[in-house]
C-alpha cells in the first residue's frame, strides 16, 4: 500500500507541468490587459495575442527563489567573477572595443574600468545573456509569483510598450529568468529610460550592437550622478580607536570621511573630509574584510541593489585594467 501511494506520488510529480501557456482568460490577465487597452495604444486583439502566446515556467520561478547575492559570503560570491579567465576575456573585450570605450568614457565621465566591469559581471562580456524570452519571463513573474507581482506587472506593461516603440517582435527578445535584456541587462523600464543609440543609426540594440550597449551603460552611470575621478571604495582596518557594533548594511551612505576616521576606521582617500562614506564589513574566506564605500561605489548599487555586486564590478574593472596597462600589445 506504501509502495503504491509513494508510486501516485512519483506520478503527480514527475508529471506536473513545468510550462504552461497563459491563460488570458484568467482576471489577473485580463485586469492587465483592460489597463494596458485604456492607458496605451494597444488594441485588445494584439495584447491577447502577444499574451497567449507566452509561458508560464517553472524554471523561472525556481531561479528568482535563490539569488547568489543573498546565499552567498562575499568571499564565495568574489570567486564568481573576480577570475583569471573572466580577467583574460576583459582584456580581450578592452583591446577589441577600445575606441568605442576611449570615446564614450570621455564624453560621459564614466570610466573605462566601470563599463567593462559591468559588462564582465552582468554577462561575461556577451557570453551569458540568458536564453528566456523576455515575454515568458516577466509573464511568468507578473501572474504567478505573488511576492514580486506588482514589480514585474510593471515591466511588462514597460515591455509591452518598449515593443511597440521599437518596432520590435515580443517573442523576439531574450533576457535572464528575471526579464533582464541583452548585453548590459537592462530590465525594460531601464530600457526605456537610459538606452541610447551610440551609432546614430536609429537604433538602441543592446542585443548585438557593442556601442548601444556601452553608451547605454554609460548613460545609466550619468543619469545617476556618477561624479568622474572620484575614488569608489578603499580598503579599511579598524584602528585601536574603533569602538561599537560594526554598522548594518546599507546601500546608502551614511557617515562622512571624517566621522569616520574620528570613530578610528584608518583608510586613506583623496576626498575631502565632508564627503559621505560608508564602512562596509564583509566575510573574507580566513576573516572580516573592510572598506570605505564612497558616492560612486553605491551609485555601481543602483545597477543591482548588493554592495557586493559593486564590489566585484569595481574589483573586476581595476584588475582587467592592470592587465591592460601590462599587456605589451
Amino acid at each position: 500500500m506504501l509502495l503504491r501511494y509513494i508510486a501516485f506520488i512519483l506520478l503527480i510529480l514527475f508529471n506536473a507541468p513545468v510550462v504552461q501557456a497563459i491563460d488570458t482568460d484568467r482576471p489577473e490577465v485580463k485586469k492587465f490587459i483592460d489597463q494596458m487597452v485604456e492607458k496605451s495604444d494597444y488594441d485588445r486583439e494584439s495584447l491577447n495575442a502577444i499574451l497567449a502566446d507566452a509561458q508560464t515556467k517553472q524554471s523561472i520561478l525556481d531561479a528568482i527563489s535563490r539569488p547568489a547575492e543573498k546565499s552567498k559570503e562575499w568571499y564565495e560570491y568574489r570567486a564568481i567573477f573576480i577570475t583569471d579567465e573572466r580577467i583574460k576575456a576583459g582584456v580581450t573585450f578592452w583591446h577589441e572595443h577600445e575606441q568605442a570605450l576611449r570615446r564614450i568614457s570621455k564624453e560621459t565621465g564614466v570610466s573605462k574600468e566601470i563599463l567593462v566591469g559591468i559588462i564582465g559581471v552582468e554577462t561575461y562580456f556577451g557570453r551569458i545573456t540568458g536564453s528566456y524570452r523576455v515575454i515568458d519571463a516577466l509573464a511568468t513573474l507578473a501572474f504567478d509569483y505573488p511576492p514580486r507581482s506588482k514589480f514585474f506587472s510593471k515591466e511588462l506593461r514597460e515591455f509591452l510598450l518598449l515593443v511597440l516603440e521599437e518596432d520590435m517582435d515580443a517573442a523576439d527578445a531574450t533576457g535572464s529568468y528575471a526579464g533582464a535584456m541583452g548585453r548590459p541587462q537592462f530590465m525594460p523600464s531601464s530600457f526605456r529610460a537610459y538606452a541610447v543609440d551610440a551609432t546614430n543609426d536609429g537604433k538602441r540594440d543592446i542585443w548585438s550592437n557593442w556601442e548601444d550597449v556601452i553608451g547605454s551603460i554609460a548613460n545609466y552611470f550619468v543619469r545617476h550622478h556618477w561624479r568622474h575621478g572620484e575614488d569608489v571604495v578603499t580598503q579599511a582596518t579598524l584602528g585601536p580607536k574603533w569602538h561599537g557594533d560594526l554598522p548594518a548594511s546599507s546601500l546608502k551612505p551614511k557617515a562622512s570621511v571624517s566621522s569616520l576616521s574620528q570613530q578610528g576606521v584608518m583608510f586613506a582617500t583623496s576626498l575631502p573630509a565632508d564627503s559621505k562614506a560608508q564602512l562596509i564589513s564583509l566575510q573574507g574566506a580566513d576573516a572580516e574584510k573592510y572598506w570605505v564605500g564612497f558616492h560612486n561605489l553605491f551609485v555601481i548599487t543602483r545597477y543591482n541593489t548588493s554592495v557586493m555586486y559593486a564590489l566585484a564590478v569595481h574589483q573586476l574593472g581595476l584588475e582587467i585594467a592592470l592587465e591592460v596597462g601590462r599587456d605589451p600589445s
